[in-house]
Protein backbone atom coordinates (compact mmCIF):
# COMPACT_ATOMS: atom_id res chain seq x y z
CA UNK A 1 0.00 0.00 0.00
CA UNK A 2 1.40 3.57 -0.71
CA UNK A 3 0.88 6.59 1.56
CA UNK A 4 0.59 9.55 -0.63
CA UNK A 5 1.47 12.21 2.14
CA UNK A 6 -0.64 13.06 4.88
CA UNK A 7 -1.39 9.66 5.68
CA UNK A 8 -3.84 8.70 3.19
CA UNK A 9 -3.75 4.99 2.25
CA UNK A 10 -4.43 4.46 -1.43
CA UNK A 11 -6.78 1.76 -2.80
CA UNK A 12 -7.11 0.20 -5.91
CA UNK A 13 -11.29 -0.52 -6.58
CA UNK A 14 -10.73 -3.79 -9.03
CA UNK A 15 -14.11 -4.83 -11.17
CA UNK A 16 -14.72 -8.53 -11.53
CA UNK A 17 -16.00 -10.20 -14.19
CA UNK A 18 -19.04 -12.65 -14.00
CA UNK A 19 -21.41 -14.11 -16.06
CA UNK A 20 -24.44 -12.15 -15.37
CA UNK A 21 -23.74 -8.04 -15.67
CA UNK A 22 -24.12 -7.02 -18.84
CA UNK A 23 -21.17 -4.97 -20.70
CA UNK A 24 -23.14 -1.74 -21.10
CA UNK A 25 -23.98 -1.76 -17.06
CA UNK A 26 -20.10 -1.67 -16.79
CA UNK A 27 -19.28 0.94 -18.68
CA UNK A 28 -21.89 2.70 -17.23
CA UNK A 29 -20.79 2.37 -13.64
CA UNK A 30 -17.11 3.35 -15.28
CA UNK A 31 -18.60 6.47 -16.46
CA UNK A 32 -21.42 7.19 -13.95
CA UNK A 33 -19.08 6.40 -11.01
CA UNK A 34 -15.19 6.65 -11.80
CA UNK A 35 -16.13 9.68 -13.94
CA UNK A 36 -14.25 7.88 -16.87
CA UNK A 37 -14.58 9.10 -20.63
CA UNK A 38 -16.64 6.33 -22.79
CA UNK A 39 -14.22 5.14 -24.53
CA UNK A 40 -11.95 4.77 -21.60
CA UNK A 41 -14.42 2.82 -20.29
CA UNK A 42 -15.21 0.21 -23.04
CA UNK A 43 -11.22 -0.71 -22.87
CA UNK A 44 -11.63 -1.19 -18.44
CA UNK A 45 -14.82 -3.05 -18.81
CA UNK A 46 -13.05 -5.19 -21.91
CA UNK A 47 -10.03 -5.70 -19.35
CA UNK A 48 -12.76 -7.15 -17.18
CA UNK A 49 -14.42 -9.29 -19.37
CA UNK A 50 -11.21 -10.80 -20.89
CA UNK A 51 -9.13 -11.34 -18.01
CA UNK A 52 -11.43 -11.39 -15.45
CA UNK A 53 -10.46 -7.84 -13.38
CA UNK A 54 -9.69 -4.77 -14.35
CA UNK A 55 -9.25 -1.74 -12.38
CA UNK A 56 -11.92 1.55 -12.24
CA UNK A 57 -9.86 3.78 -9.90
CA UNK A 58 -7.30 4.35 -7.16
CA UNK A 59 -8.25 6.49 -4.19
CA UNK A 60 -7.47 7.50 -1.16
CA UNK A 61 -8.97 4.63 1.25
CA UNK A 62 -12.46 6.00 1.91
CA UNK A 63 -13.31 7.61 -1.53
CA UNK A 64 -12.22 4.09 -2.49
CA UNK A 65 -14.43 2.16 -0.04
CA UNK A 66 -17.33 4.73 -0.74
CA UNK A 67 -17.15 3.79 -4.72
CA UNK A 68 -17.11 -0.04 -4.42
CA UNK A 69 -19.95 0.54 -2.22
CA UNK A 70 -21.64 2.72 -4.38
CA UNK A 71 -21.00 -0.08 -7.51
CA UNK A 72 -22.08 -2.94 -5.63
CA UNK A 73 -25.50 -1.39 -4.07
CA UNK A 74 -26.55 -0.02 -8.00
CA UNK A 75 -25.36 -3.72 -9.43
CA UNK A 76 -28.06 -4.67 -6.56
CA UNK A 77 -30.69 -2.34 -7.34
CA UNK A 78 -30.62 -3.63 -11.18
CA UNK A 79 -30.00 -7.46 -10.30
CA UNK A 80 -26.62 -7.71 -11.18
CA UNK A 81 -24.24 -9.64 -9.04
CA UNK A 82 -21.05 -7.19 -10.00
CA UNK A 83 -18.25 -7.02 -7.45
CA UNK A 84 -15.61 -4.42 -6.79
CA UNK A 85 -12.92 -5.65 -4.47
CA UNK A 86 -9.96 -2.85 -2.84
CA UNK A 87 -6.44 -3.83 -3.16
CA UNK A 88 -3.67 -1.99 -1.76
CA UNK A 89 -2.42 0.47 -4.70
Amino acid sequence: ERSRGLGDVYKRQVLLNDDYTTMEFVVMVLVEIFHHPRQRAIEIMLQVHHQGSGVAGIYPYAIAESKARRVMQLARSQGYPLRCTLEPA
